[in-house]
C-alpha cells in the first residue's frame, strides 16, 4: 500500500499557539492549570497532563487562588476574567485573535440589538466551550441554532443578527442563513424584518473543505484522525465521507482495522484543526506495518 498524510491537515494557528503557550509555562517549573481541554484531542491532553499541565472546570477555577490559569483557543465569557480578577488568578490567555475578534463583534452587534429589541442568533454547538464565550457576550441572551428544527426558538418578527461558530461547515452556515430567510419572507410581502447575516467562519478552517474534497478522492481509502469531541473534526469527516464512502474516523492508531484496506490501496491520512501532526504519523506508521492480503 502506499500511505500519504495530507500536508494541509493538522493543527490551526490557534490551537498551536494554545499548545505552545502551555509548553512554555510547564516548562518555567511552575504549576499551570487549563480551563477545560485544551484542545478536543484526548491523546494531546494525555500528552500534556503528563508533562504537568493540569486540566480544571469552572467549579475547580472558583476554588483557585493566587496561581496560573490558561484560556485555551476557543475563549471565554466576561464572567471568567472578572472570577481570575477577584481569586488573583494570572491568566495565561491563549485566545484565538479569530474568536476574540468574533467576541466584540457579537458583544457589538448585541448592543445594537437591545436598542432594536433584536435577536443575536448564533450557529453552534450548544455547551461548546467557544459558544458558551459567544453568549457570554451578549448576557446568555442568544440564541443557538444548530440545526433547522432549532429555528422555532427565533422571533421572526424582530430583527435578526446571524454568526456562527468559528468551526462550523461553511455549507451548514448557509443554509441555516437560508432558511432563515425563507422563514423571514413567509410572513408576507410587507415584512421588514432585518436580517443580517456574518459568515464568521475561520478560513483557516473553511479553506480545508475544498482541499479535503480533492485529496479524499486522490486515494482508494481515507483514515481521519481526530478526537471524539471536536466538531470540526465532525465537520471535516463529512466532507472526506461525501468524496469519498471509504473514509474511516478513528482517535488513534489502535482503532484501525486491517479489513478497511486491500493490498494496493492508496490510503490517505488526514485531520481536524486539533489532530496532532504526530497522531496522524502513528496511524501512518500502523497502517504501513499491516499484514493485507
Amino acid at each position: 500500500m502506499n500511505v500519504a498524510i495530507d500536508k494541509n491537515s493538522g493543527y490551526c494557528f490557534g490551537v498551536e499557539f494554545a499548545i505552545q503557550m502551555a509548553e512554555d509555562e510547564i516548562s518555567n517549573g511552575e504549576q499551570l492549570y487549563c480551563l477545560g481541554d485544551i484542545v478536543h484531542n484526548s491523546m494531546e491532553v494525555e500528552r500534556l497532563t503528563k508533562k504537568g499541565l493540569r486540566i480544571i472546570d469552572k467549579d475547580d477555577l472558583k476554588n483557585l487562588h493566587d496561581c496560573k490559569v490558561l484560556i485555551r483557543a476557543h475563549g471565554e465569557p466576561p464572567e471568567t476574567y472578572e472570577l481570575a480578577l477577584k481569586n488573583n488568578i494570572e491568566l495565561i490567555d491563549a485566545s484565538c485573535p479569530v474568536v476574540l475578534k468574533l467576541q466584540n463583534r457579537v458583544k457589538h452587534a448585541f448592543d445594537n440589538m437591545e436598542v432594536k429589541e433584536g435577536q443575536i442568533v448564533i450557529y453552534g454547538q450548544v455547551g461548546h466551550a467557544e459558544v458558551i464565550g459567544l453568549t457570554g457576550q451578549t448576557l446568555d441572551k442568544a440564541i443557538i441554532i444548530t440545526n433547522e428544527s432549532d429555528l422555532e426558538k427565533i422571533d421572526f418578527n424582530r430583527p435578526v443578527t446571524l454568526f456562527s461558530q468559528t468551526t462550523k461547515s461553511t455549507q451548514g452556515f448557509y443554509q441555516i442563513k437560508a432558511l432563515i430567510e425563507e422563514k423571514i419572507q413567509a410572513i408576507g410581502k410587507d415584512s421588514m424584518t432585518e436580517f443580517d447575516a456574518n459568515d464568521s467562519i475561520c478560513r483557516q478552517v473553511s479553506n480545508r473543505e475544498p482541499q479535503l474534497q480533492k485529496f479524499a478522492k486522490e486515494h482508494d481509502v481515507i483514515i481521519f484522525v481526530s478526537g471524539k469531541k471536536s466538531s470540526n473534526g465532525k465537520a471535516l469527516f463529512s466532507v472526506c465521507k461525501n468524496q469519498n464512502e471509504r473514509s474511516y474516523f478513528v482517535e488513534n492508531e489502535t482503532e484501525i482495522l486491517p479489513s478497511w484496506f486491500s493490498v494496493n490501496d492508496s490510503v490517505g491520512i488526514c485531520g481536524a484543526t486539533s489532530t496532532p501532526m504526530w497522531l496522524m504519523e502513528n496511524v501512518a506508521e500502523k497502517i504501513s506495518v499491516l499484514q493485507i492480503s
